[in-house]
């Protein structure tokens, strides 16, 4: 259970730092050792973005600051999404409390978010703004390749 924690951690600092980019890795990349979770996406991160371990020692110390708000907000945004999966699935289900059920969650993400923005306004002074361009960069990939996965799967459903 306290690794799933700490892996969800792990999650929420890289997409506090960087949204919901994700790199492409190639085979004539550098060979990494095998890592899992949290160490894995940490250090992609350092690798790609080529922090300094200045730099890394300041953004760990702003995400150990507010680890405790980042654990309770990820737990309660998971209550939400298991209450909704239930309010869904439920025998009385209505479409009143799938709404209910729904803007739960959605107001758990919007703390979140608001937590994501907090910790931006410390860390992205932390680099460089060539640093700052390549998480832009990563942004911009990201979505090109879900506007791309989105146009295909329109394209499959008309065929069908």
């Amino acid at each position: 259970m306290r690794t799933s924690k700490m892996a969800i951690m792990a999650m929420a600092a890289g997409l506090s730092l960087l949204g919901s980019s994700t790199w492409n890795i190639t085979a004539a990349e550098k060979f990494m050792p095998h890592r899992t979770g949290r160490g894995q996406i940490l250090e992609s991160i350092t690798e790609r973005l080529d922090l300094t371990d200045n730099q890394v020692s300041q953004i760990r110390a702003e995400f150990g600051a507010e680890r405790d708000t980042l654990k309770s907000l990820i737990a309660r945004l998971h209550e939400a999404r298991v209450d909704l999966r239930q309010a869904i699935r439920a025998a009385n289900a209505s479409e009143a409390s799938v709404r209910a059920a729904s803007a739960i969650v959605g107001a758990a993400q919007a703390d979140l978010a608001v937590e994501r923005f907090k910790l931006y306004g410390r860390i992205n002074p932390i680099l460089t703004e060539e640093q700052r361009e390549k998480v832009k960069d990563f942004e911009t990939q990201i979505d090109d390749w879900v506007e791309t996965a989105l146009q295909r799967l329109g394209e499959r459903r008309q065929t069908r």
